[in-house]
């Protein structure tokens, strides 16, 4: 084929039909087909009569071979969309079908990398080499092979573990406003992964971060010791639309693999929301009629087929699990958004980040009224649970006292106590971000207040009294607390352990 750089529509159009008429009367439009026109990542190809949804063609260039894949089948064309520069390919170029559907590397070998949504290596590393591939898209897997979500996947945030628990193989949604701290409780979660050694697997896929970021993530996961088992699918905002569409779906497949191989696996997808405004773009170049707020009307299966891949798998299978933390940004607290009720009605509960409560300095800042977890108790260890009665519905109703008292100062004394405990209950809540809590921290930390054995101490020096009774029961109760760690429900005499050093160490700060 001839550069067409240089020469006129009349002469192109020419070639095109030549072209056409070639493959036409050779018979060959099932297997090989020829590019008609290209632009913004997407190739409009006729022929290829064989192709199947989301079949890899290979568009042979004057520089090689430039990879794509088939997104749109039409009648008498089909719209690929390029996983190269769209500057090497030309109209009248020859097609041809790869014979295989999308598929990434997965293993092992990626373990403690930062890799693109194609499985190479963009962290200055080796190029990786695995044994498996794995589809790019895959079924989920039926009813039949799964098993109810019953094992906790301790996040190490006490308002999380206690109030709205996460199972493994369950789909939380993490939503909020523009920098609510969404990501630094997805960040949380993975680094207590490696400080419990829980053997589950981080797979964090960045989708249109800037590479500044990721950067300083791997360095933090490095300092934390849990890069080893964490796997980062990383996109920039300068990468085409194609790969930032691909990143959440080839990072599934590399989780899928820890998986169906009996072990665990934590996937964040941070954040599909950018992943959504990719696929609308992609669908607007394809000439997909534009719906709701210009999304096609297929973006709830966009979402639905990703995060359905999440789950629990029955014994007979493994009994491996795929756990799923989207992360959906909300415009000034609008969750009735599109995009955010449809991920809301796919996930199995939400953790939504109020920017009210941020900027009042509670952090994490999740709202109690707002946040569900609907695996609930079934994921929560016997001593999680045996702290956790009526303390989300006990918050909520302080939160609500609380705007209603700024209103009125004649209260009674029961709703004082209740808006006082509540005081040190938020108080106890917050948490620093990089600063995971065991079992038995949260347990002890808990009873501490609901049990009244603060009632004395202030609300500004709870997190003070909280740290010299952690500390002392570690000093002088090692073995209980270690016992406790492991999630059993509490002995008495653990109880009254907690019960002697909490009270103890209150009076050093009543007042």
């Amino acid at each position: 084929m001839t550069d067409t750089s240089n020469i006129s529509i009349t002469e192109l159009s020419k070639q095109l039909r030549n072209a056409i008429t070639n493959l036409e009367t050779t018979g060959d439009l099932d297997e090989v087909g020829v590019v008609l026109r290209v632009g913004d990542g997407v190739a409009w190809v006729r022929g290829l009569r064989n192709a199947g949804y989301n079949e890899v063609l290979q568009i042979e260039t004057d520089e090689g071979v430039v990879e794509a894949f088939a997104l749109n089948l039409m009648e008498d064309e089909i719209g690929a969309v390029l996983l190269g520069e769209d500057s090497k390919v030309k109209a009248g170029q020859t097609v041809r079908l790869k014979g295989s559907v999308l598929s990434v590397p997965i293993g092992p070998e990626l373990l403690g990398r930062v890799v693109d949504p194609l499985g190479r290596a963009i962290d200055g590393g080796p190029a990786i080499k695995t044994k498996q591939q794995g589809l790019v898209e895959r079924e989920a897997i039926g009813v039949m092979g799964r098993k109810s979500v019953h094992e906790p996947l301790m996040t190490g945030i006490s308002a999380i573990d206690v109030m709205f628990p996460i199972g493994r193989g369950q789909r939380e949604l993490i939503i909020g406003d523009r920098q609510t701290g969404k990501t630094a409780l997805a960040i949380d979660t993975m680094i207590n992964q490696g400080k419990q050694n829980t053997g589950v697997v981080n797979v964090y896929v960045a989708i249109g971060q800037k590479r500044s970021k990721i950067a300083r993530l791997v360095e933090r996961l490095k300092q934390e010791g849990v890069m080893d088992q964490t796997i980062i699918v990383a996109t920039s905002p300068a990468d085409p639309a194609s790969l930032l569409y691909l990143a959440p779906y080839a990072a599934t497949a590399m989780g899928e693999y820890f998986r169906d191989n009996s072990q665990h696996a934590l996937m964040i997808y941070d954040d599909l929301t950018k992943h959504a405004v990719a696929y609308r773009q992609m669908s607007l170049l394809l000439r997909r009629p534009p719906g709701r707020e210009a999304y096609p009307g297929d973006v709830f299966y966009l979402h639905s087929r990703l995060l359905e891949r999440s789950a629990k798998l029955s014994d007979d299978l493994g009994a491996g699990s795929l756990t799923a933390l989207p992360i959906i940004e909300t415009q000034a607290g609008d969750i009735s958004a599109y995009i955010p009720t449809n991920v809301i009605s796919i996930t199995d509960g939400q953790i939504f980040l109020e920017t009210d409560l941020f900027y009042q300095g509670i952090r994490p800042a999740i709202s109690a009224g707002l946040s569900v977890s609907r695996v609930g108790g079934a994921a929560q260890s016997g001593a999680i649970k045996s702290v956790s009665g009526g303390l989300k519905l006990g918050l909520s109703q302080f939160r609500e006292l609380a705007s209603f008292a700024q209103f009125g100062s004649d209260l009674d004394e029961a709703t004082k106590s209740q808006i006082e405990r509540g005081q040190r209950l938020t108080e106890l809540l917050k948490q620093h971000q990089y600063n995971p809590m065991s079992v038995w921290q949260q347990v002890a930390s808990i009873l501490s207040v609901t049990k009244g054995y603060f009632d004395k101490v202030p609300a500004a020096k709870i997190k003070a009294a909280q740290a010299a009774m952690l500390t002392r029961l570690w000093a002088d109760h090692k073995k209980d607390m270690t016992e406790l760690d492991k999630g059993g429900k509490p002995t008495e005499e653990i109880l009254k352990s907690i019960e002697v050093t909490a009270t103890a160490t209150a009076k050093g700060f009543e007042g």
